[in-house]
């Protein structure tokens, strides 16, 4: 099968979340598979610097845009081919892929975007030199989701899925922008791109391409309540035959203490006990008191309420009236919550540490040098730290919602006796929930060590491999393909 993958990041070349991980890994679990493969994403600064060598490919023209359009070719990890959008007064810039240095959106993100979805449209239609032409294209979140919509009226058009990584973020503009893309007015019916007077590029996405997926089971039922439907929850009911929900993987060539070269001591399952040499490194590295009786705490994320960073600043003069408790985050964010953990910080310099920010190599030495890991969002699409943590033996303390209630079994009595429990999880997002959790772990942290290592050893044998998943993509590319959907405007426009 040929699949075009189309992402507005993906790791190494450029990450500013989980969608990332997912654009860097599931390709190249398709190739390995057999598939052909190929990923397009715009060409950032530090995406043409991480796939170079780059080779120019071919190039275009659009209607709207005076400039010359370059498609350049470089390679992922497992030879799978990657292909960089070169507009340079749209995607040479500072920043990440959406916002400015300071962290303000790009004022031209419709354009920016609209432009990367007219050329990959191109590419999936073999319009764009390339003489290969996709049967299906994978598109990932607002910004792809004007795909779906530019190839619903072409009779030969690829088949199409489109994955929501997170649904509150939709891509909404106002009705000039729709006027000043250019797009076809038939678009704009609410059955298409309108959305409350506005243009949504994920409604786009949703509304036409041929399957719909998103990143856990659990978050697929969310998504059709009016909670965390966030106004598309109708379309997405209506939908609701061509949606599923499948888990993200987790790239154990990447994430496995067993080989991490970013962590100062290997380990595994049958040698966690050498787990605590990277504990006392880490504790060395972030300025905290050396002691391995401590029951160390880590955090990795942004600092935003919806990952419910505010129930830990809450929490923590309960957690530090135990004697034995640290805590380690890096994360950047809100910047109350940034001043607020930063004076936390300066109250308790031995007993929480902190990086405002993301270091790739500290993400693994906190997951590879903590006990516990707190992840109590409000709501996690999927969310990969749990898995991560996992793997390396640090037991997550999760909020169940989401991909966190999928893939963490909760430490009640009986799955300790039984032997499934890998970690510990709460029904509510507030502080009470958090707080007798938090009470429930450190009271089992001070049991006979026999009870903590089985917990966190059951959870390292968990197999979360992208493996699983690129089989269930297969599934979901062929049903695409044999059954397409019908075209939601085809009845509208009848005279």
């Amino acid at each position: 099968m040929k699949i075009l993958f189309a992402s507005s990041e993906a790791q190494p070349l450029i990450k500013t979340g989980g969608l990332a991980d997912v654009a860097g890994s599931l390709p190249i679990a398709l190739s390995e598979m057999g598939q052909d493969v190929r990923l397009v994403l715009p060409a950032y600064p530090q995406a043409v610097v991480g796939a170079a060598p780059l080779i120019p490919v071919t190039s275009l023209k659009l209607p709207g845009y005076s400039g010359i359009i370059r498609v350049l070719e470089g390679r992922l990890r497992g030879d799978v081919p990657v292909y960089l959008i070169d507009a340079p007064d749209l995607f040479n810039r500072p920043g990440n892929p959406y916002a400015d240095p300071s962290g303000a959106d790009w004022s031209d993100n419709a354009e920016r975007f609209a432009l990367f979805c007219q050329v990959v449209s191109q590419l999936s239609l073999n319009r764009a030199g390339l003489h290969w032409r996709p049967d299906l294209i994978h598109c990932n979140d607002w910004q792809s989701g004007l795909i779906p919509a530019l190839l619903a009226f072409e009779h030969n058009r690829p088949a199409s899925v489109f994955t929501i990584h997170n649904l509150a973020y939709q891509g909404i503009f106002n009705r000039s922008t729709f006027s000043r893309l250019g797009l076809a007015e038939k678009l704009w019916r609410y059955e298409g791109l309108e959305f409350n007077n506005s243009l949504s590029f994920m409604k786009g996405g949703l509304a036409f391409s041929d399957w719909v997926t998103t990143v856990s089971p659990t978050y697929a039922r969310e998504i059709l309540t009016a909670t965390l439907g966030y106004g598309l929850e109708g379309l997405l009911q209506y939908r609701a035959d061509r949606l599923q929900g499948v888990l993200n993987g987790v790239d154990y060539t990447v994430w496995d203490p067993a080989s991490d070269p970013a962590i100062p001591q290997h380990y595994d399952a049958t040698t966690f006990h050498l787990k605590k040499i990277n504990k006392s490194f880490l504790q060395r590295e972030m300025g905290l008191p050396e002691r391995e009786d401590a029951l160390l705490f880590g955090h990795i994320g942004r600092l935003v309420e919806q990952k419910g960073v505010d129930l830990i600043m809450q929490i923590l003069p309960g957690m530090l009236k135990f004697p034995h408790v640290q805590l380690v985050i890096l994360g950047s964010g809100d910047p109350e919550l940034e001043r607020f953990l930063c004076q936390e910080c300066g109250k308790h310099p031995d007993r929480i540490a902190a990086v405002i920010g993301y270091n790739e190599g500290l993400a693994h030495r906190i997951e590879a040098g903590c006990d516990l890991f707190l992840m109590p969002s409000r709501y996690e699409p999927c969310g990969l730290n749990q898995l991560y943590s996992l793997r390396y033996g640090t037991v997550p303390v999760v909020h169940r919602t989401g991909g966190l209630s999928d893939t963490v079994i909760n430490a009640t009595p009986r799955n300790l006796l039984v032997g499934s429990a890998t970690g510990f999880v709460f029904d509510r997002p507030d502080v009470d929930s958090l707080w007798r959790t938090v009470n429930i772990a450190v009271d089992l942290y001070g049991r006979p060590k026999a009870w903590w290592h089985k917990l966190a050893v059951n959870g390292m044998h968990q197999d979360f491999s992208w493996n699983s998943s690129a089989r269930q993509y297969m599934e979901i590319y062929q049903k695409a393909i044999n059954n397409p959907a019908l075209n939601p405007l085809a009845g509208a426009l009848l005279p």
